[in-house]
């Protein structure tokens, strides 16, 4: 099994599309240069930040295969492998092509609202099917369920294989109960930019972000602070950052930060439907942000 560290800034990396909605892999390879220049310390594939519901299984394959390649071994990529079929997801972690991965990220089912008992069996089913580690993913906000503080200890425990959780649930009780009862090495990652920075205070190891992939200069700067101890600058890029990310899901993801990497020129802002592009409004409320944080970006 591969190792993988929770520290620092992972990025939940979207996927640009060209005006005809191929996808880009031309603006792929500038966001990966871009978010490797600006710090970051490992990729995430095939996220939700990625549109995952509108790819193909050949497009996520593709678009796996493109970023390990381009990626050279530079960073650890996590790989996405998600949803409510239970038997299925078992059976894709079997058959789907993972080498070069380093571990995979499991959102917990959406829509079927299993119970604790239920999110415990299947992601037990996961680990035993699983040949790389697995990030559990709380985000009741787009499932309708959460994972409760008690279901990650006991999967922490009884299964090796799962080594963190990716936690958005916004419910600090929640997260800091888990840092308190986590057995030894078991991390926990932010799924939320803008509580990153209080989560780490109470002992989390990174975060899985959006913004990171927009501004990760700034973004990892608050990061790298915190886990060096320098809580006074991240508090300072922690404030700086907040009102950009709020913009950036104003309405909603991935619209924004797509806005922000088309004003950096990295990419274009199209998305999938039922997704829409950022208004016009949005797109000049995130050049006002941006201008405020002091980076590079051309105004279009």
């Amino acid at each position: 099994m591969t190792d993988f560290s929770p520290y620092g800034v992972g990025v939940a990396l979207i996927t640009p599309f060209n005006a005809h909605l191929s996808v880009d892999f031309d603006g792929l390879g500038r966001l990966l240069e871009h978010c490797i220049e600006g710090g970051v310390n490992y990729f995430v594939v095939n996220g939700t930040t990625a549109e995952n519901p509108t790819l193909t299984l050949e497009e996520k394959q593709g678009i796996l295969d493109f970023v390990i390649e381009k990626n050279a071994g530079r960073l650890p990529v996590v790989f996405g492998i998600g949803g409510n079929n239970t038997a299925a997801l078992c059976q894709e972690l079997k058959e789907f092509d993972v080498e070069g991965v380093s571990a995979i990220l499991s959102a917990s089912p959406y829509y079927n609202k299993p119970t604790q008992e239920g999110i415990y069996q299947h992601y037990s089913a996961l680990a035993q099917s699983s040949t790389l580690p697995i990030i559990l993913y709380n985000v009741p906000g787009r499932t309708s369920s959460n994972i409760s503080a008690e279901t990650t200890v006991r999967l922490a425990k009884d299964h090796s294989n799962i080594v963190a959780i990716k936690e958005a649930s916004g419910n600090l009780d929640q997260i800091t109960e888990i840092i308190l009862n986590r057995p030894e090495g078991f991390g926990v990652i932010s799924g939320d930019d803008n509580l990153t920075y209080a989560m780490m205070g109470l002992g989390a190891e990174g975060v899985i972000s959006v913004s990171g992939q927009g501004v990760p200069e700034v973004f990892c700067a608050m990061v790298d602070a915190m886990l060096e101890g320098d809580v006074a600058t991240a508090r300072d890029n922690h404030l700086a950052l907040y009102e950009l990310t709020n913009l950036l899901f104003q309405e909603g993801n991935p619209a924004g930060i797509k806005s922000v990497l088309k004003h950096r020129e990295v990419c274009g802002a199209d998305v999938r439907l039922p997704l829409v592009q950022a208004t016009p409004e949005l797109h000049s409320e995130i050049e006002v942000a941006l201008t405020r944080l002091g980076v590079e970006f051309t105004a279009n």
